[in-house]
């Protein structure tokens, strides 16, 4: 039996299990700090720009730092890199539980950021090289997969229930056990794999890839938090020239951080982008369904994320049911049919109104959920077998990359669209008794008006509580049409282009 053919046995089995753990805890670690920011922030008391960088500094840096941990695993080895970054992700954790000033704290996220951009690529390209058979290999990518999209789920419910009980640092110590028994466990069970013959890390290229991904990730960011200005122009306007300079310069090297050749190719570079565009409207939309909940229909943190389990909780079926059938209908025809299912879905929550319900809303979400669970499971396989086994680590990093960037643009585009649409329904029809503060506050976000409205007599208060609801509801409307619609042009996408891929090779690294 030839080891591309060698089915895994228990240990790679539960093996896999202990690389879904920091999986799970570093997309936590992302979501969790919605609901400990009012904690915190009353103990560090912070600015708000220290604020926005207690919250942002872990995205940027592990985003950025993708593509060089990716390509320095398949260096030095990826086992060694998981474990490296697991014991500093643990220390990081330490530290940003006893922070005791807001840089302080900064720092730390900045730290838990890096150590957390090992643990993606590392385990995923583990995964690769643990499971040589095809079904199993699938069926493993759809474990990975259920696991890092749960974590951000669990995020807000474990907070929610520790803040009960704890102090606000006790969110970031909840890493501490689940990385030392990686640490114990990983020696034992995990592989060590790494390039044969990998040539000199390419410091330089490093820098670049980092300062063109936080060049454009901070400036789409900033363009969707506050609209269009030069800093976020800028930011993105640099960050697309580096990215430039560093495809140039990877194209040149004689040892390149990305295989440029594996990029041109359909089987490679098509997956990539459904990957990047199933990531847009799911983040994307995000914006819209939690404040719809606790705004809209007044649920807490904790309630809302309590409702939001079902989506979690189904996202295993459309894997289950995605792996299961791609080695019969194949897995372009399966990653298009998961496309349409969540299509659906977005088609669903276009007829949402301010006083449709939460079973509208949810179960709306759960279609949605089994269509991009399936797509994220599958696609991320194709991406994996794509690329040859010594460059897992690259493949890996590049799909995450892919994703972070399609979550942010989904949060811009989306956000933008429907802050524009929110701002002009609420100003067509505000009350007229407004002044003309109370006016542009309400008009600024969802939230502000809430917040004004709480100030304002009974009367005006529930007009232009109606008001912000249905132009809220209206934004929200047009999202899901602009998620459905680029769901099914997504499915028309990979089952036109990368059908005819399906017998070029892919070039090895």
């Amino acid at each position: 039996m030839t080891e591309d053919h060698k089915r895994a046995g228990a240990r790679e089995w539960i093996g896999l299990a202990v690389l879904v753990l920091p999986c799970v805890l570093a997309s936590m670690d992302m979501s969790v700090m919605f609901v400990a920011l009012p904690s915190l922030t009353a103990d560090l008391q912070p600015t708000s720009a220290e604020q926005l960088w207690i919250m942002d500094a872990y995205g940027f840096l592990l985003a950025g730092m993708l593509i060089t941990m990716g390509t320095l695993g398949d260096r030095i080895g990826r086992r060694r890199l998981l474990l490296a970054g697991a014991a500093a992700f643990g220390a990081a954790s330490v530290l940003a539980a006893y922070s005791t000033s807001s840089p302080a704290l900064i720092a730390t996220r900045v730290l838990m950021g890096i150590a957390g951009a090992t643990l993606a690529p590392s385990t995923l390209s583990l995964i690769r090289n643990m499971f040589h058979d095809a079904k199993q290999r699938a069926a493993a990518v759809g474990v990975w997969t259920a696991g890092f999209a749960g974590g951000a789920v669990l995020g807000p419910i474990i907070g929610g229930v520790l803040l009960q009980h704890f102090w606000w640092g006790s969110v970031f110590l909840i890493n501490v056990p689940v990385m030392l028994l990686l640490l114990v466990l990983g020696p034992l069970l995990l592989p060590e794999y790494r390039d044969p013959a990998p040539g000199r890390f390419d410091l330089a290229g490093a820098g670049l890839s980092l300062v063109a991904v936080l060049g454009v990730i901070y400036g789409i960011k900033q363009l969707a938090e506050h609209g269009f200005g030069w800093l976020p122009l800028t930011s993105c306007a640099i960050g697309i020239a580096v990215g430039a300079a560093f495809l140039r310069r990877q194209h040149r090297s004689a040892n390149p951080m990305i295989d440029v050749r594996l990029l041109r190719s359909r089987r490679f570079g098509i997956p990539l982008l459904i990957d990047a565009l199933a990531t847009f409207g799911l983040v994307g939309f995000s914006l819209f369904n939690w404040q719809f909940m606790q705004l809209v229909l007044g649920m807490g943190p904790l309630e809302s994320a309590l409702w939001s389990l079902p989506t979690f909780l189904v996202m295993p079926l459309g894997i289950a049911l995605a792996t299961a059938a791609a080695p019969r209908a194949g897995k372009t025809a399966v990653v298009a049919a998961g496309l349409l299912v969540a299509a659906a879905g977005y088609g669903t929550l276009s007829a949402i109104r301010a006083d449709s319900g939460i079973v509208h809303l949810v179960a709306a979400l759960t279609v949605v959920a089994i269509g991009i669970g399936g797509v994220s499971a599958v696609i991320t396989d194709v991406i994996l077998s794509a690329a040859p086994p010594e460059r897992a680590g690259m493949a890996s990093a590049l799909s995450e990359t892919a994703a972070e960037f399609g979550g942010a643009l989904g949060i811009a585009i989306l956000g933008s669209i429907g802050t524009a649409i929110y701002r002009r329904d609420l100003t067509a029809h505000a009350p007229g008794s407004l002044t003309a503060g109370q006016l542009d506050a309400a008009r600024h976000t969802l939230g502000g008006a809430v917040d004004t409205a709480a100030g304002l007599p009974k009367e005006t208060a529930d007009a232009l509580r109606n008001v912000a609801f249905e132009a809220f509801a209206r934004e929200t409307r047009v999202a899901s049409v602009i998620s459905a619609v680029l769901m099914a042009g997504s499915a028309i996408l990979i089952a036109t282009l990368l059908r005819t891929a399906r017998s070029r090779p892919v070039p090895a690294g």
